[in-house]
Protein backbone atom coordinates (compact mmCIF):
# COMPACT_ATOMS: atom_id res chain seq x y z
CA UNK A 1 0.00 0.00 0.00
CA UNK A 2 1.58 3.28 -1.17
CA UNK A 3 2.30 6.02 1.34
CA UNK A 4 1.93 9.73 0.65
CA UNK A 5 2.84 13.15 1.95
CA UNK A 6 0.05 15.75 1.77
CA UNK A 7 0.78 19.34 0.74
CA UNK A 8 -1.65 22.20 1.32
CA UNK A 9 -1.27 25.66 -0.23
CA UNK A 10 -3.69 28.15 1.37
CA UNK A 11 -4.09 31.20 -0.86
CA UNK A 12 -6.51 34.09 -0.71
CA UNK A 13 -8.46 32.82 -3.72
CA UNK A 14 -8.31 29.04 -3.27
CA UNK A 15 -6.77 26.12 -1.42
CA UNK A 16 -4.66 23.67 -3.41
CA UNK A 17 -3.78 20.20 -2.17
CA UNK A 18 -1.39 17.59 -3.55
CA UNK A 19 -0.27 14.07 -2.71
CA UNK A 20 3.29 12.96 -3.46
CA UNK A 21 4.56 9.41 -3.13
CA UNK A 22 6.88 9.21 -0.14
CA UNK A 23 9.99 7.68 -1.73
CA UNK A 24 9.91 8.99 -5.30
CA UNK A 25 8.43 12.42 -4.60
CA UNK A 26 6.20 11.99 -7.65
CA UNK A 27 2.91 13.88 -7.55
CA UNK A 28 0.08 11.35 -7.69
CA UNK A 29 -2.93 13.64 -7.26
CA UNK A 30 -3.85 17.28 -6.86
CA UNK A 31 -6.99 19.34 -6.35
CA UNK A 32 -8.08 22.97 -5.96
CA UNK A 33 -11.14 24.26 -4.13
CA UNK A 34 -13.51 26.08 -4.18
CA UNK A 35 -14.57 26.43 -7.80
CA UNK A 36 -15.35 30.11 -7.23
CA UNK A 37 -12.72 32.31 -5.59
CA UNK A 38 -12.92 32.64 -1.81
CA UNK A 39 -14.56 35.81 -0.60
CA UNK A 40 -12.40 38.73 0.51
CA UNK A 41 -14.23 41.05 2.89
CA UNK A 42 -13.59 44.74 2.15
CA UNK A 43 -15.74 46.72 4.57
CA UNK A 44 -13.73 49.89 3.91
CA UNK A 45 -11.32 51.15 1.27
CA UNK A 46 -7.88 49.49 1.57
CA UNK A 47 -9.29 46.72 3.81
CA UNK A 48 -9.02 43.02 3.00
CA UNK A 49 -10.13 40.33 5.43
CA UNK A 50 -11.02 36.64 5.33
CA UNK A 51 -12.57 34.14 7.72
CA UNK A 52 -9.87 31.65 8.84
CA UNK A 53 -12.58 29.06 9.47
CA UNK A 54 -13.29 29.18 5.74
CA UNK A 55 -9.67 28.24 5.00
CA UNK A 56 -9.97 25.30 7.39
CA UNK A 57 -13.25 24.03 5.96
CA UNK A 58 -11.87 24.10 2.42
CA UNK A 59 -8.67 22.32 3.52
CA UNK A 60 -10.86 19.57 4.96
CA UNK A 61 -12.94 19.46 1.77
CA UNK A 62 -9.77 19.03 -0.31
CA UNK A 63 -8.49 16.14 1.84
CA UNK A 64 -11.84 14.33 1.80
CA UNK A 65 -12.14 14.77 -1.98
CA UNK A 66 -8.63 13.39 -2.56
CA UNK A 67 -9.27 10.41 -0.34
CA UNK A 68 -12.62 9.65 -1.97
CA UNK A 69 -11.47 10.13 -5.55
CA UNK A 70 -8.37 7.95 -5.12
CA UNK A 71 -9.84 5.51 -2.58
CA UNK A 72 -7.17 6.20 0.01
CA UNK A 73 -7.10 5.00 3.59
CA UNK A 74 -6.26 7.62 6.23
CA UNK A 75 -3.11 5.71 7.25
CA UNK A 76 -1.68 6.16 3.72
CA UNK A 77 -1.10 9.87 4.40
CA UNK A 78 1.87 9.93 6.77
CA UNK A 79 2.86 13.62 6.91
CA UNK A 80 1.56 17.11 6.11
CA UNK A 81 3.31 20.19 4.72
CA UNK A 82 1.62 23.60 4.73
CA UNK A 83 2.16 26.64 2.50
CA UNK A 84 0.12 29.77 3.08
CA UNK A 85 -0.56 33.37 2.07
CA UNK A 86 2.02 35.53 3.80
CA UNK A 87 1.70 38.47 6.23
CA UNK A 88 -1.83 37.73 7.46
CA UNK A 89 -2.88 38.30 11.07
CA UNK A 90 -5.01 35.77 12.97
CA UNK A 91 -5.96 36.49 16.61
CA UNK A 92 -7.08 33.93 19.20
CA UNK A 93 -8.36 34.31 22.75
CA UNK A 94 -7.29 32.19 25.72
CA UNK A 95 -9.79 29.49 24.73
CA UNK A 96 -8.39 29.24 21.21
CA UNK A 97 -11.35 31.01 19.61
CA UNK A 98 -11.06 33.55 16.81
CA UNK A 99 -11.44 37.15 17.94
CA UNK A 100 -11.94 38.71 14.49
CA UNK A 101 -11.48 37.91 10.79
CA UNK A 102 -7.92 37.68 9.53
CA UNK A 103 -6.38 40.88 8.15
CA UNK A 104 -4.72 39.43 5.05
CA UNK A 105 -1.66 40.28 2.95
CA UNK A 106 -3.29 42.78 0.56
CA UNK A 107 -4.89 44.88 3.30
CA UNK A 108 -3.43 48.41 3.32
CA UNK A 109 -4.83 49.96 6.48
CA UNK A 110 -1.68 49.63 8.61
CA UNK A 111 0.84 51.43 6.36
CA UNK A 112 1.07 54.52 8.57
CA UNK A 113 1.82 52.43 11.68
CA UNK A 114 4.72 50.69 9.94
CA UNK A 115 6.07 53.98 8.63
CA UNK A 116 5.93 55.56 12.10
CA UNK A 117 7.77 52.60 13.65
CA UNK A 118 10.46 52.86 10.93
CA UNK A 119 10.89 56.56 11.64
CA UNK A 120 11.20 55.97 15.39
CA UNK A 121 13.42 52.88 15.26
CA UNK A 122 15.62 54.37 12.55
CA UNK A 123 17.13 53.08 9.34
CA UNK A 124 20.30 51.79 11.02
CA UNK A 125 18.42 49.58 13.49
CA UNK A 126 15.95 48.37 10.86
CA UNK A 127 18.70 47.43 8.40
CA UNK A 128 20.81 45.56 10.94
CA UNK A 129 18.11 43.85 12.98
CA UNK A 130 14.92 43.55 10.86
CA UNK A 131 16.44 43.63 7.33
CA UNK A 132 13.30 45.58 6.41
CA UNK A 133 11.35 48.69 7.07
CA UNK A 134 8.43 47.52 9.27
CA UNK A 135 6.07 48.34 6.41
CA UNK A 136 2.54 46.98 6.09
CA UNK A 137 3.28 43.56 7.54
CA UNK A 138 1.76 41.52 10.36
CA UNK A 139 3.34 43.58 13.15
CA UNK A 140 1.87 46.81 11.77
CA UNK A 141 -1.53 45.13 11.33
CA UNK A 142 -1.46 44.12 14.99
CA UNK A 143 -0.64 47.70 15.97
CA UNK A 144 -3.73 48.80 14.00
CA UNK A 145 -5.85 46.41 16.09
CA UNK A 146 -4.30 47.80 19.29
CA UNK A 147 -5.15 51.39 18.33
CA UNK A 148 -8.53 50.84 16.69
CA UNK A 149 -9.99 47.74 18.37
CA UNK A 150 -8.56 47.85 21.93
CA UNK A 151 -11.35 45.64 23.28
CA UNK A 152 -10.17 42.89 20.91
CA UNK A 153 -6.45 43.56 21.44
CA UNK A 154 -6.82 43.13 25.21
CA UNK A 155 -8.44 39.70 24.76
CA UNK A 156 -5.63 38.31 22.60
CA UNK A 157 -3.82 35.27 23.96
CA UNK A 158 -1.89 34.38 20.78
CA UNK A 159 -1.47 35.83 17.30
CA UNK A 160 -0.55 33.70 14.34
CA UNK A 161 -0.06 33.60 10.59
CA UNK A 162 -2.56 31.83 8.29
CA UNK A 163 -0.49 28.64 8.10
CA UNK A 164 -0.06 28.58 11.87
CA UNK A 165 -3.85 28.65 12.21
CA UNK A 166 -4.35 25.69 9.86
CA UNK A 167 -1.72 23.70 11.77
CA UNK A 168 -3.51 24.64 15.01
CA UNK A 169 -6.84 23.37 13.66
CA UNK A 170 -5.21 20.05 12.77
CA UNK A 171 -3.45 19.62 16.09
CA UNK A 172 -4.69 22.00 18.79
CA UNK A 173 -1.07 23.14 19.21
CA UNK A 174 -0.06 26.78 18.64
CA UNK A 175 3.43 27.38 17.28
CA UNK A 176 5.26 29.13 14.44
CA UNK A 177 8.68 29.28 12.76
CA UNK A 178 11.53 31.79 12.47
CA UNK A 179 10.65 32.18 8.78
CA UNK A 180 7.07 32.96 9.79
CA UNK A 181 8.08 35.52 12.43
CA UNK A 182 10.41 37.21 9.94
CA UNK A 183 7.63 37.69 7.38
CA UNK A 184 5.63 39.47 10.08
CA UNK A 185 8.77 41.57 10.86
CA UNK A 186 8.87 40.06 14.35
CA UNK A 187 12.39 38.59 14.06
CA UNK A 188 15.71 40.19 15.07
CA UNK A 189 18.35 38.76 12.71
CA UNK A 190 21.25 40.39 14.54
CA UNK A 191 20.25 39.00 17.93
CA UNK A 192 18.73 35.76 16.57
CA UNK A 193 15.63 36.28 18.71
CA UNK A 194 12.24 37.90 18.73
CA UNK A 195 12.49 41.61 17.82
CA UNK A 196 11.91 42.97 21.32
CA UNK A 197 12.68 46.59 20.35
CA UNK A 198 10.00 46.53 17.66
CA UNK A 199 7.47 44.92 20.00
CA UNK A 200 8.22 47.56 22.63
CA UNK A 201 7.85 50.35 20.07
CA UNK A 202 4.46 49.02 18.96
CA UNK A 203 3.28 48.19 22.47
CA UNK A 204 2.85 44.48 21.71
CA UNK A 205 3.42 41.95 24.54
CA UNK A 206 5.93 39.26 23.54
CA UNK A 207 3.63 36.63 25.10
CA UNK A 208 1.30 37.16 22.12
CA UNK A 209 3.81 35.34 19.90
CA UNK A 210 3.64 31.52 19.60
CA UNK A 211 6.43 29.15 20.57
CA UNK A 212 9.02 28.39 17.89
CA UNK A 213 9.54 25.12 16.02
CA UNK A 214 11.93 24.29 13.18
CA UNK A 215 10.55 24.73 9.66
CA UNK A 216 11.46 21.11 8.81
CA UNK A 217 10.51 19.06 11.86
CA UNK A 218 7.75 17.14 13.56
CA UNK A 219 6.00 20.35 14.60
CA UNK A 220 2.87 18.76 16.09
CA UNK A 221 0.48 15.86 15.50
CA UNK A 222 -3.13 15.70 14.33
CA UNK A 223 -5.45 15.57 17.34
CA UNK A 224 -8.61 13.47 17.71
CA UNK A 225 -10.71 16.55 16.91
CA UNK A 226 -8.50 17.48 13.95
CA UNK A 227 -8.72 13.92 12.63
CA UNK A 228 -12.51 13.87 12.89
CA UNK A 229 -12.85 17.14 10.97
CA UNK A 230 -10.12 16.62 8.36
CA UNK A 231 -10.35 12.86 7.65
CA UNK A 232 -6.66 12.44 8.45
CA UNK A 233 -5.45 9.83 10.92
CA UNK A 234 -4.96 10.95 14.52
CA UNK A 235 -1.23 11.29 15.19
CA UNK A 236 -0.29 12.26 11.61
CA UNK A 237 2.61 14.73 11.95
CA UNK A 238 2.79 18.28 10.60
CA UNK A 239 6.31 18.25 9.16
CA UNK A 240 6.71 21.62 7.40
CA UNK A 241 5.25 25.11 7.21
CA UNK A 242 6.22 28.21 5.19
CA UNK A 243 4.80 31.31 3.52
CA UNK A 244 3.88 31.02 -0.14
CA UNK A 245 6.87 32.81 -1.68
CA UNK A 246 9.57 31.01 0.32
CA UNK A 247 7.64 27.79 -0.36
CA UNK A 248 7.44 28.53 -4.10
CA UNK A 249 11.22 28.92 -4.06
CA UNK A 250 11.57 25.62 -2.19
CA UNK A 251 9.25 23.99 -4.77
CA UNK A 252 11.78 25.00 -7.45
CA UNK A 253 14.76 23.75 -5.38
CA UNK A 254 15.89 27.33 -4.75
CA UNK A 255 17.82 26.80 -1.52
CA UNK A 256 21.39 27.99 -2.16
CA UNK A 257 22.93 31.44 -2.23
CA UNK A 258 22.62 32.89 -5.74
CA UNK A 259 19.58 30.85 -6.73
CA UNK A 260 16.63 32.91 -7.95
CA UNK A 261 12.95 31.93 -8.20
CA UNK A 262 10.58 33.82 -10.48
CA UNK A 263 6.83 33.72 -10.91
CA UNK A 264 4.89 35.63 -13.55
CA UNK A 265 1.17 35.38 -12.94
CA UNK A 266 -1.25 38.28 -12.46
CA UNK A 267 1.63 39.99 -10.69
CA UNK A 268 5.26 38.93 -10.72
CA UNK A 269 7.73 37.97 -8.00
CA UNK A 270 11.49 37.57 -8.03
CA UNK A 271 12.80 35.78 -4.93
CA UNK A 272 16.56 35.45 -4.55
CA UNK A 273 18.52 33.60 -1.86
CA UNK A 274 21.68 34.92 -0.21
CA UNK A 275 23.88 33.84 2.69
CA UNK A 276 24.45 37.46 3.76
CA UNK A 277 22.47 39.23 6.51
CA UNK A 278 22.77 42.68 5.02
CA UNK A 279 20.82 44.94 2.70
CA UNK A 280 20.97 48.42 1.24
CA UNK A 281 17.33 48.14 0.24
CA UNK A 282 14.76 48.55 3.00
CA UNK A 283 11.85 49.75 0.90
CA UNK A 284 12.14 48.43 -2.66
CA UNK A 285 12.65 44.79 -1.64
CA UNK A 286 11.86 42.67 1.43
CA UNK A 287 14.21 40.32 3.25
CA UNK A 288 12.87 37.26 5.06
CA UNK A 289 14.34 34.18 6.70
CA UNK A 290 14.27 31.52 3.99
CA UNK A 291 12.94 28.06 4.80
CA UNK A 292 16.45 26.71 5.53
CA UNK A 293 17.63 29.67 7.64
CA UNK A 294 18.93 28.96 11.14
CA UNK A 295 21.35 30.39 13.68
CA UNK A 296 24.04 28.12 12.21
CA UNK A 297 23.14 28.64 8.52
CA UNK A 298 22.26 32.08 7.17
CA UNK A 299 19.76 31.88 4.32
CA UNK A 300 17.86 35.05 3.46
CA UNK A 301 15.19 35.32 0.80
CA UNK A 302 15.10 38.71 -0.94
CA UNK A 303 11.64 39.29 -2.38
CA UNK A 304 10.79 41.83 -5.07
CA UNK A 305 7.24 42.28 -6.38
CA UNK A 306 6.14 43.50 -9.80
CA UNK A 307 2.47 44.43 -9.93
CA UNK A 308 2.39 45.12 -13.67
CA UNK A 309 2.76 41.63 -15.12
CA UNK A 310 0.29 39.02 -16.41
CA UNK A 311 -2.62 41.34 -15.66
CA UNK A 312 -1.45 43.47 -18.61
CA UNK A 313 -1.30 40.46 -20.95
CA UNK A 314 -4.83 39.51 -19.86
CA UNK A 315 -6.00 43.09 -20.45
CA UNK A 316 -4.57 43.04 -23.99
CA UNK A 317 -6.24 39.69 -24.76
CA UNK A 318 -9.64 40.93 -23.61
CA UNK A 319 -9.52 44.42 -25.09
CA UNK A 320 -8.00 43.46 -28.44
CA UNK A 321 -10.51 40.58 -28.69
CA UNK A 322 -7.86 37.87 -28.99
CA UNK A 323 -8.88 34.24 -28.57
CA UNK A 324 -6.18 32.86 -26.28
CA UNK A 325 -2.71 33.36 -24.87
CA UNK A 326 -1.45 30.74 -27.31
CA UNK A 327 -2.69 32.89 -30.19
CA UNK A 328 -1.05 35.96 -28.64
CA UNK A 329 2.29 34.16 -28.31
CA UNK A 330 2.08 32.98 -31.91
CA UNK A 331 1.35 36.53 -33.11
CA UNK A 332 4.23 37.93 -31.04
CA UNK A 333 6.63 35.40 -32.54
CA UNK A 334 6.03 36.90 -36.01
CA UNK A 335 7.52 40.24 -34.91
CA UNK A 336 11.30 40.72 -34.72
CA UNK A 337 13.09 41.33 -31.42
CA UNK A 338 12.68 44.94 -30.33
CA UNK A 339 9.03 45.11 -31.45
CA UNK A 340 9.77 47.48 -34.34
CA UNK A 341 10.39 50.37 -31.97
CA UNK A 342 7.21 49.97 -29.92
CA UNK A 343 7.77 50.10 -26.15
CA UNK A 344 5.35 48.90 -23.48
CA UNK A 345 5.50 50.06 -19.86
CA UNK A 346 3.47 47.36 -18.08
CA UNK A 347 2.29 49.29 -15.05
CA UNK A 348 -1.13 50.39 -13.86
CA UNK A 349 -1.93 47.70 -11.28
CA UNK A 350 -1.23 49.82 -8.21
CA UNK A 351 1.94 51.39 -6.82
CA UNK A 352 5.15 49.60 -7.74
CA UNK A 353 7.30 48.96 -4.67
CA UNK A 354 10.47 48.74 -6.78
CA UNK A 355 9.79 52.36 -7.81
CA UNK A 356 9.36 53.29 -4.12
CA UNK A 357 5.57 53.29 -4.59
CA UNK A 358 5.60 56.21 -7.01
CA UNK A 359 2.54 56.13 -9.28
CA UNK A 360 3.28 54.59 -12.69
CA UNK A 361 0.78 53.89 -15.45
CA UNK A 362 0.54 51.60 -18.44
CA UNK A 363 1.92 53.19 -21.58
CA UNK A 364 2.44 52.32 -25.25
CA UNK A 365 5.24 54.50 -26.58
CA UNK A 366 6.28 54.83 -30.21
CA UNK A 367 3.02 53.58 -31.74
CA UNK A 368 2.74 54.14 -35.51
CA UNK A 369 -0.62 53.20 -36.97
CA UNK A 370 0.70 52.27 -40.42
CA UNK A 371 3.38 49.93 -39.00
CA UNK A 372 2.17 48.45 -35.73
CA UNK A 373 -0.67 45.99 -35.19
CA UNK A 374 -1.94 43.44 -32.67
CA UNK A 375 1.11 41.24 -33.19
CA UNK A 376 3.48 44.14 -32.46
CA UNK A 377 1.58 45.01 -29.29
CA UNK A 378 1.76 41.38 -28.09
CA UNK A 379 5.51 41.24 -28.68
CA UNK A 380 6.10 44.63 -27.08
CA UNK A 381 4.01 43.59 -24.05
CA UNK A 382 6.06 40.42 -23.49
CA UNK A 383 9.30 42.36 -23.86
CA UNK A 384 8.07 45.19 -21.63
CA UNK A 385 7.10 42.80 -18.83
CA UNK A 386 10.48 41.06 -19.24
CA UNK A 387 12.15 44.49 -18.98
CA UNK A 388 10.37 45.12 -15.67
CA UNK A 389 11.67 41.76 -14.38
CA UNK A 390 15.20 42.66 -15.45
CA UNK A 391 14.89 46.03 -13.72
CA UNK A 392 13.95 44.20 -10.52
CA UNK A 393 16.63 41.53 -10.89
CA UNK A 394 19.25 44.28 -11.25
CA UNK A 395 18.10 45.73 -7.90
CA UNK A 396 18.62 42.31 -6.30
CA UNK A 397 22.04 41.86 -7.89
CA UNK A 398 23.09 45.33 -6.74
CA UNK A 399 21.98 44.37 -3.21
CA UNK A 400 24.49 41.53 -3.08
CA UNK A 401 22.90 38.52 -4.75
CA UNK A 402 25.60 36.51 -6.56
CA UNK A 403 24.97 35.36 -10.12
CA UNK A 404 23.15 32.05 -10.17
CA UNK A 405 20.34 30.30 -12.00
CA UNK A 406 16.78 31.57 -12.36
CA UNK A 407 14.12 28.90 -11.81
CA UNK A 408 10.46 29.32 -12.69
CA UNK A 409 7.26 27.32 -12.88
CA UNK A 410 5.95 26.10 -16.22
CA UNK A 411 2.90 28.34 -16.23
CA UNK A 412 1.58 31.79 -17.09
CA UNK A 413 4.04 34.05 -18.94
CA UNK A 414 6.93 31.59 -18.74
CA UNK A 415 5.04 29.48 -21.28
CA UNK A 416 5.81 32.24 -23.79
CA UNK A 417 9.17 31.60 -25.47
CA UNK A 418 9.75 35.31 -26.06
CA UNK A 419 9.28 36.19 -22.39
CA UNK A 420 11.68 33.59 -20.98
CA UNK A 421 14.29 34.10 -23.69
CA UNK A 422 14.26 37.89 -23.29
CA UNK A 423 14.95 37.64 -19.55
CA UNK A 424 17.72 35.09 -20.19
CA UNK A 425 19.34 37.34 -22.83
CA UNK A 426 19.17 40.42 -20.61
CA UNK A 427 20.47 38.78 -17.42
CA UNK A 428 22.86 36.39 -19.17
CA UNK A 429 21.60 33.77 -16.73
CA UNK A 430 20.11 30.36 -17.50
CA UNK A 431 16.38 30.07 -16.79
CA UNK A 432 15.24 26.58 -15.80
CA UNK A 433 11.53 25.74 -16.08
CA UNK A 434 9.87 23.23 -13.74
CA UNK A 435 6.37 21.75 -13.76
CA UNK A 436 5.39 22.08 -10.11
CA UNK A 437 3.08 23.92 -7.69
CA UNK A 438 3.22 25.28 -4.16
CA UNK A 439 1.12 22.37 -2.89
CA UNK A 440 3.50 19.83 -4.45
CA UNK A 441 6.44 21.70 -2.93
CA UNK A 442 4.85 21.67 0.53
CA UNK A 443 4.25 17.91 0.26
CA UNK A 444 7.81 17.30 -0.96
CA UNK A 445 9.18 19.36 1.93
CA UNK A 446 8.13 16.46 4.16
CA UNK A 447 10.72 14.42 2.24
CA UNK A 448 13.37 16.80 3.54
CA UNK A 449 12.49 15.81 7.12
CA UNK A 450 12.43 12.10 6.36
CA UNK A 451 15.26 11.70 3.85
CA UNK A 452 17.31 14.92 3.71
CA UNK A 453 17.95 17.60 1.10
CA UNK A 454 19.74 15.43 -1.47
CA UNK A 455 16.76 13.13 -2.08
CA UNK A 456 14.40 16.13 -2.00
CA UNK A 457 16.42 17.91 -4.70
CA UNK A 458 16.76 14.77 -6.80
CA UNK A 459 12.99 14.23 -6.81
CA UNK A 460 12.46 17.75 -8.21
CA UNK A 461 15.04 17.27 -10.97
CA UNK A 462 13.66 13.82 -11.82
CA UNK A 463 9.97 14.64 -11.77
CA UNK A 464 9.60 18.33 -12.67
CA UNK A 465 12.33 19.69 -14.96
CA UNK A 466 10.91 20.76 -18.34
CA UNK A 467 13.47 22.85 -20.22
CA UNK A 468 15.98 25.71 -20.02
CA UNK A 469 16.26 29.09 -21.69
CA UNK A 470 19.96 29.65 -22.40
CA UNK A 471 21.19 33.23 -22.84
CA UNK A 472 22.47 34.34 -26.21
CA UNK A 473 25.98 35.69 -25.93
CA UNK A 474 25.28 38.42 -28.49
CA UNK A 475 22.64 40.46 -26.71
CA UNK A 476 23.63 44.01 -27.66
CA UNK A 477 20.43 44.65 -29.64
CA UNK A 478 18.02 43.78 -26.82
CA UNK A 479 20.22 45.59 -24.27
CA UNK A 480 19.96 48.73 -26.40
CA UNK A 481 16.16 48.47 -26.46
CA UNK A 482 16.11 47.88 -22.70
CA UNK A 483 18.41 50.84 -22.01
CA UNK A 484 16.02 53.09 -23.94
CA UNK A 485 13.11 51.68 -21.87
CA UNK A 486 14.98 52.25 -18.58
CA UNK A 487 16.02 55.79 -19.60
CA UNK A 488 12.36 56.72 -20.03
CA UNK A 489 11.46 55.12 -16.67
CA UNK A 490 14.27 56.98 -14.92
CA UNK A 491 13.11 60.30 -16.33
CA UNK A 492 9.56 59.64 -15.17
CA UNK A 493 10.73 58.77 -11.65
CA UNK A 494 12.87 61.92 -11.40
CA UNK A 495 10.10 64.27 -12.53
Amino acid sequence: MEKYFLGLDIGSSSVKAALVEVNSGECKASISKPEQEMQIIAAHQMWAEQDPDLWWRICCDCIKALREEHQLHAEQIIGVGISYQMHGLVTLDVNGNLLRPSIIWCDGRAVSYGEKAFEQLGETYSAAHLLNAPGNFTAAKLKWVKENEPQIFDKIDKIMLPGDYIAYRFTGVINTTISGLSEGIFWDFEGNRVADALLENLGIPSRYLPDLVDTFSEQSKVSAKGAQESALLEGTPILYRAGDQPNNALSLNVLNSGDIAATAGTSGVVYAVTDQKKTKELKRINNFAHVNHSAQHTSIGKLLCINGCGILYKWIKENLDLESYVQMNELAAKVPQGSDGLLVFPFGNGPERMFENKPMNFELRGMQFNRHDKATICRAALEGIAFSFYYGIKILLEDGIPDGVIKAGNDNLFQAEIFGQTIADLTQLEIQIYDTTGAIGAARACQMVSFGQEQFSQSIEKNDFVRSFHPKVENEDIIEVYNNWEFIITNQLNN
